[in-house]
């Protein structure tokens, strides 16, 4: 469902990843330790025109992990999931293994 939806422009449509409730052990984890401010890439616009007329690219492409602001982004529900749309620019960076 969520590849039907192409950004605009330096928009990015991230998946919030879901952080696990509980350890492999079967220790409940609390609400508030598990808050991660990550997420995966769905779909990327194409980018933006700068002041010349050249397009400049989005910086991340669909798969990656992505490190998110606390606050910002729109909140889009497709289906029964939910997405966020961010601006390029507001990524603070990708997560690598």
């Amino acid at each position: 469902m969520a590849k039907r939806l192409i950004p605009c422009l330096n928009r990015v449509l991230v998946e919030k990843i879901v952080p696990p409730s509980k350890t492999n052990a079967g220790i409940l984890l609390p609400e508030k330790t598990a808050k991660l401010n990550s997420g995966k890439v769905v779909a990327v616009g194409p980018g933006y025109h700068d002041r010349d007329g050249k397009l400049i690219p989005v910086g991340v492409k669909e798969g990656d992990t992505v490190l998110l602001p606390e606050y910002g982004g729109a909140e889009v529900k497709l289906g029964d999931k939910e997405f966020h749309l961010y601006r390029d620019d507001d990524i603070l960076g990708t997560l690598h293994d």
